[in-house]
């Protein structure tokens, strides 16, 4: 019997970063040396002490249903990191706790968007990013942030792209795949444009923790009391305190909007994961050493990875400053390798040099190639020389 799936799931281009992660292991798993650089999440082990509190929740019987919009203490605990680091107060009616920030992005996206609204996106963006406006009914328009300017689009680029359907624009800073951030001056002529054109700012600020040599997240819901009204931030601890499989995400803003999601998510969801949210309360009430830890440890490997990479003949990069990825332009590589395509190009390093990176044509930027800094520094420098060995030995 063939399936007769709806329309709106026909159009879906699978997670690029997920198919080339399931690819790699798999050549891993028929005894062969590969080295992924394709993976989203940090390398360490959740800290010990959400573990404990996790544990310590269920042996004290929090096993049940929580409110949809999660448990009260955790969203006092994302309040209070809000006034902590960023100086924004958010009454715990404006959080709504999910399963995981791309669950947070998805049920926004569903309450938001009717059928051709219209979500600006920059490019590169993260890969769920258009996959869920379309889901939810929505056009997805892109605007090229081009990479003479680190990646990041104009006040020009996005006047140039709202129409009457605009209904918002997607800002995720540090940015996955590039890792650039956008500054407090960027960010305000962004907002004041938004602002003007009344169009919503989903605010990703996912990597928010990940900053490097000096830098600093800035979220547009800081700069001004119009522009947090203006604003719904995304964000989540899978990143920070690396705790992805946890899947705890959430949202804050409108309370509206905060309330419609909660709505969506009680007849999806339920409620995030009891015990989950539970390890959460530990992660943003406890010591944030690991943390910083984990912060130091990117660094030192995107400092050291850096100077290598760009060595490589036909690759070019701009340093990222947060995140925890490598976005090189490859497209010279590809060239010098006798391929037309850096698509073909990755697929001939997972086959060949047995390194796994993710094209950049599933972020939007088919030049370009994402390799993940979130492994360990022996492998990465491994990795590297393996790209460089083979474009060295391939160059025509």
């Amino acid at each position: 019997m063939e399936a007769k799936l709806a329309g709106r799931v026909k159009s879906l281009t699978p997670s690029t970063t997920l198919a080339i992660t399931a690819k790699a292991k798999e050549l891993k798993a028929a005894g062969h040396d590969v080295i992924g650089l394709g993976a989203g999440e940090p390398d360490f082990n959740t800290p010990q002490h959400i573990i404990d509190a996790a544990v310590r929740s269920m042996n004290e019987g929090h096993t049940k249903y929580t409110p949809s919009a999660g448990l009260p203490a955790l969203k006092a605990e994302i309040a209070k990191k809000f006034k902590s680091d960023q100086g924004i107060d958010y009454d715990v009616s404006e959080i709504m706790v999910a399963t995981g920030a791309k669950h947070a992005l998805y049920t926004l996206f569903q309450v938001l968007l009717d059928d051709g609204d219209e979500v600006i996106i920059p490019t590169p963006y993260w890969v769920s990013y258009p996959e869920q406006v379309k889901l939810a009914g929505g056009v997805p328009v892109y605007v090229e942030g081009y990479e003479s300017n680190q990646f990041k689009i104009t006040p020009e680029q996005l006047a140039a792209a709202i129409t009457d359907k605009t209904k918002a624009v997607i800002i995720n800073s540090p940015s996955n795949p590039t890792g650039m951030i956008y500054t407090k001056e960027e960010l305000s002529a962004l907002g004041e444009l938004c602002l003007s054109k009344d169009v919503l700012i989903v605010s990703d600020e996912i990597y928010e923790k990940l900053i490097y040599d000096g830098n600093k997240h800035i979220s547009i819901a800081q700069i001004s009391p119009a522009l947090k009204e203006q604003t719904i931030i995304i964000n989540g601890v899978s990143k920070s305190h690396s705790m992805t499989g946890w899947r705890i995400g959430y949202a804050a803003g409108n309370k509206e909007i905060i309330n419609a999601m909660t709505n969506l998510a009680s007849h999806s969801t339920s409620n995030p994961t009891t015990t989950a949210q539970y390890g959460a309360i530990a992660a943003y009430s406890g010591p944030q050493d690991d943390v910083e830890m984990m912060r130091k440890a990117f660094e030192e490997r995107l400092n050291t990875i850096y100077d290598q990479l760009v060595q490589i003949p036909g690759i070019t990069c701009i340093k990222p400053q947060g995140a925890f990825y490598l976005f090189p332009n490859a497209q010279k590589a590809a060239e010098l390798t006798g391929f037309n395509h850096v698509d073909e190009f990755s697929a001939a390093l997972l086959e060949e040099a047995k390194v796994a990176v993710v094209p950049g044509s599933g972020f939007g930027a088919p030049e370009n190639i994402r390799l993940s800094y979130a492994t360990s520094l022996d492998l990465l420098e491994q990795a590297v020389s393996r790209i460089k060995e083979f474009v060295e030995k391939n160059s025509k």
